[in-house]
């Protein structure tokens, strides 16, 4: 009989199954590992009576019973901090004399390892069909995947002049513009009783250098990533500077229009409401699961939405769309982090972050209404552009100066070449449009020119 005939869901070995014909008392650690490896990931079930091929021969009740108290001896004595075990017996034959024992492993909520003597410990990692040593590198990602990448208590004492750029954070969004007094921090557990920062919060603070805080923003000419990148930036630095440099990215690339109201008047009209833009990347900062090396926020802005791509899975039981609108629950990976910004006033503990995003796009078509789409291992949350669906206004220069031409042309389309200005405007000389617009202009602090003055690349765009 076949391991999968027992059990239908059971293929082979690999990340979550691993078969044993019995477990060796006299040398543990060759399937201790595999016990810990599960521990240390996301659980499985090693099957105990089945041959490496699949072929489930079972073990009598009295050899069962040995295994139980053989797994229960090294647990108990080897295998630090403990893990939780279960067992299932199914028969495979028609006496029910002989049985596969599946041995199921809980995920652990610490980092389990195998201790020989008092000083003699190793990490196991599971790999696909085996457990092997985890390196230091894996060691530590586990240690933030499972102790949470914010929450330690650091050696650096808190200080206000080494949080400036929080402090500002707080100032600017705070409704009574203040700044958080040590008490406060403490009380959310941001700093330590004794003074000293949580490790999330030195992610706010001003030297903080690392890559992990980086979000890349990319402007894209077109639909996709296919197209021209017209505007780029690589942000990093501490998260209040990199979230506030992320929305001046966006800021200055999006457009301003008009839309028809009811009564034959004009409205304005954003491409992108600033709290829904300002609430998907609070959410994507929260989020993010910081233990995934080499990886970084995206900020994606095409020709018809923005999208945010953070790291890290839905950390919810159901999908997004399973939720009843308004109701998704509130779940913190990084409790830490998302502390500080619910201090700085940034975010809901009542995790009402998706609500405002729709609560901003509800006078739009329910076809660009945003989508949280959720793959392994990231989260991609977009927003499409309300002008690009709307029907806009066309753009009226009559009667305007070159000048105020070129002001309305950046404010309602985005940035342009000194080439395409001047071919809107109807300007025959190159050198005279620059002298008598586009430098003035630039002089005054109006725009401002993003790359070299000869290159073609070069584009302009409006200080906002």
């Amino acid at each position: 009989m076949k391991i999968k005939d027992l059990y239908p869901d059971v293929i082979s070995e690999d990340l979550n199954y691993e078969y044993k014909a019995v477990l060796n008392p006299d040398n543990p650690i060759k399937w201790a590992k595999t016990i810990i490896g599960y521990a240390n990931d996301k659980g499985g079930t090693m099957f105990v009576g089945v041959s490496n091929d699949g072929e489930a021969f079972g073990i009598g009740l009295g050899e069962i019973d040995k295994t139980k108290l053989l797994i229960s001896r090294i647990n108990d004595r080897n295998i630090f901090p403990h893990v939780k075990i279960t067992y299932m017996m199914r028969s495979v034959d028609d006496n029910a004399e002989r049985f596969v024992l599946a041995v199921k492993v809980a995920p652990a909520e610490s980092v389990i390892r195998y201790r020989e003597g008092d000083y003699n410990e190793t990490v196991y990692v599971k790999g696909d069909g085996n457990a092997t040593p985890a390196t230091p590198e894996e060691i530590i990602s586990l240690s933030k995947r499972k102790y949470g990448v914010d929450n330690e208590t650091s050696e650096i004492e808190y200080c206000v002049k080494y949080w400036t750029e929080y402090i500002d954070l707080c100032k600017r969004y705070r409704q009574d513009q203040s700044v958080p007094s040590v008490k406060e921090l403490q009380n959310e557990e941001i700093v330590s009783k004794d003074g000293y920062a949580k490790s999330g919060f030195i992610m706010f603070s001003d030297d903080y250098d690392r890559d992990d805080t980086m979000i890349c923003c990319r402007l894209w000419k077109g639909k996709n990533k296919t197209g021209v990148v017209l505007d780029s930036s690589r942000l990093r630095g501490s998260l209040a500077r990199v979230f506030v440099d992320a929305l001046n990215f966006i800021e200055r690339n999006t457009k301003t229009g008009w839309h028809k109201t009811e009564n034959g008047g004009r409205e304005e009209v954003r491409s992108y409401p600033k709290e829904a833009i300002r609430e998907a990347l609070v959410n994507a900062i929260a989020h993010r699961d910081y233990s995934i090396a080499g990886t970084q926020i995206d900020v994606d802005i095409y020709s018809d939405r923005i999208e945010i791509v953070s790291p890290g899975s839905w950390l919810l039981p159901k999908d997004y769309y399973e939720y009843p609108l308004g109701s998704i629950p509130s779940i913190r990976r990084n409790s830490i982090i998302a502390a500080c910004l619910d201090v700085a006033n940034l975010m809901e503990r009542g995790g009402t972050g998706f609500q405002t995003m729709i609560e901003a796009y509800k006078r739009s078509p329910e076809k660009i209404q945003p989508v949280i789409s959720i793959y392994p291992g990231f989260l991609n949350l977009r927003l499409y552009d309300m002008l690009y669906s709307e029907e806009v206004i066309e753009l009226d220069l009559e009667g305007l100066s070159n000048a105020e031409k070129v002001i309305s042309i950046l404010n309602m389309e985005g940035s342009k070449s000194v080439k395409e200005l001047q071919e809107r405007i109807n300007y025959r000389s190159r050198s005279q449009f620059l002298k008598d617009v586009i430098n003035p202009l630039i002089e005054s602090g109006d725009i401002y020119r993003d790359g070299k003055p000869k290159s073609p690349t070069s584009r302009i765009k409006i200080k906002k």
